[in-house]
């Protein structure tokens, strides 16, 4: 497989980005001359703005980047092509309904407009880009000239997410040839369950403007494609919430790693303590009543130290290289994972980390096995934030493959026995923040961001350097800049 220029500057650009943060200035640090190099490629941006989200059109190389009150469409080299302001605007959090759609009694104030959330749609050639004000409503603007084609604000689907501008949302787009596409959304709540579900799946309308955008798929007086976190959950962890790391598509399915807090009881102790937990949710894109809904604990550990607080994420296939060694096909989904140490901080992660692979299909063989066994009536749901109490597995004959998107029984299901990967790096010191893979020329490579700011590459094998990009000074806060790198390794 042939590497454009583009590409590479995507994968290291969106590496960067997640790593860093929002407004951290990136330099190089010198390489041995004898590794092959580009010059840099930089963007500023204003100076009262960070970067919130990148997201790259992979049939141009056109990079859309999602600020704090604007968005901009870049050229692959970096070069200003468009910019779509989104804010600032007087606002309260509070509000709601927000104040756009009725008169709100609390104090406003110029408030700024983080991105949350930038997707392309790529079926209806547009992007949708979601923010902090109004309780997270979105613009969906055209992909060429960032022109808005909608706004939908004046029903309550078409408020997304609350959150502050430290929480989480996340997206996935799953698109049809001849239907609407949905847009499967998870959120922190940030406290407010009753006004924002979770995990919902959403209608994606043809019409940017339509009365039925980002409506649920289905809604009944009974059932809808969402979950809420109940109040009961509330009184047992006061701050709970589940914070949403990444998101993607696979096969039928539709997945979220995520944090979660819950109360266990140390060894040897008869009080609780909160912890996190990592967990992968898994969907079936086709459940609109939400019954396939699943969640399994992961963690990686090595030389008998746990590492349990995931950081990041990456979806990427095995390669050949890299599968032969896991017994895998080339062609085999892989999940690229980044944990910190412990359980117990998650918002000061410990300077221990690990990079640890997941393959897919053995996470989904677990799920496979904990359906079977829950449909033999044997356990509990085991999903405590959701049921509070125990409800006991019930029994039912019937045949559980691959793709069992469940009933309106023994669900949603948790799975107790945690899924643990494959280690593959640790770092002691400067904790590893981020990661994105590829698959070149049969060798499966990985890029990590580090918390001080550096670029390292992991290869599948043992054959390749490792690359270091290094921070600026702390004080230059606006601006990104990437280095388009190529080692001995790529050229093979």
């Amino acid at each position: 497989m042939k590497a454009m220029p583009w590409n590479w500057t995507c994968l290291l650009s969106h590496l960067l980005m997640v790593g860093m943060g929002s407004s951290t200035l990136l330099t190089r640090q010198p390489a041995p001359l004898s590794q092959k190099q580009r010059s840099f490629v930089t963007f500023r941006g204003e100076p009262t703005e960070g970067f919130n989200h990148l997201v790259v059109d992979e049939r141009t190389g056109h990079i859309y980047l999602g600020a704090v009150n604007r968005i901009y469409k870049l050229s692959s080299d970096l070069k200003v092509l468009v910019t779509h302001e989104t804010g600032p605007d007087e606002d309260n959090p509070k509000c709601y309904p927000p104040r756009i759609v009725q008169t709100c009694n609390e104090p406003l104030t110029t408030t700024n407009n983080v991105n949350k959330m930038l997707l392309i749609d790529y079926k209806e050639n547009r992007l949708i880009a979601c923010g902090s004000l109004y309780q997270g409503i979105c613009k969906l603007l055209r992909l060429e000239d960032l022109f808005k084609l909608g706004e939908p604000y004046h029903k309550k689907e078409h408020y997304l997410s609350g959150v502050n501008e430290s929480g989480s949302v996340f997206g996935v787009i799953v698109s049809y040839s001849n239907l609407d596409d949905k847009l499967f959304i998870a959120t922190a709540v940030d406290g407010k369950p009753e006004y924002f579900p979770t995990i919902s799946s959403r209608k994606l309308t043809k019409n940017s403007e339509a009365d039925g955008m980002f409506a649920y798929v289905f809604h009944d007086e009974f059932v809808a494609s969402m979950i809420k976190i109940p109040s009961d959950t509330f009184t047992i962890i006061p701050d709970f919430d589940i914070y949403y790391v990444y998101g993607f598509s696979s096969g039928n399915f539709v997945y979220f790693l995520t944090l979660q807090p819950e109360m266990v009881s140390p060894p040897g102790s008869t009080t609780k303590e909160q912890v996190y937990t990592s967990k992968l949710v898994r969907l079936c894109k086709e459940d609109t009543a939400f019954n396939s809904y699943v969640e399994v604990p992961i963690g990686c550990e090595r030389s008998g130290v746990e590492y349990r607080l995931l950081q990041a994420a990456y979806l990427s296939k095995a390669g050949a290289m890299l599968g032969r060694t896991l017994g895998v096909h080339p062609d085999d989904d892989l999940l690229f994972t980044i944990f910190s140490k412990g359980q117990k901080r998650k918002m000061k992660s410990l300077d221990e980390s690990a990079l640890c692979i997941f393959i897919l299909k053995q996470i989904n063989d677990r799920i496979k096995e904990r359906l079977q066994s829950c449909y033999r009536g044997e356990g509990t749901l085991d999903l405590a934030w959701l049921k509070v109490k125990d409800i006991p597995c019930s029994s039912a004959l019937l045949t559980i493959d691959d793709n069992f998107c469940g009933l309106d029984m023994n669900a949603p299901l948790g799975v107790s026995d945690m899924v643990r990967g494959i280690p593959v790096f640790t770092e002691d010191r400067d904790r590893m923040t981020s990661v994105i893979a590829y698959v070149y020329k049969n060798h499966s490579l990985a890029f990590v961001g580090t918390k001080s700011g550096k670029l390292k590459k992991m290869p599948g094998t043992s054959l390749c350097p490792t690359l270091k990009l290094q921070t600026g000074p702390r004080s230059h806060r606006v601006a990104v800049t990437l280095e388009v790198l190529f080692s001995s390794c790529s050229s093979n």
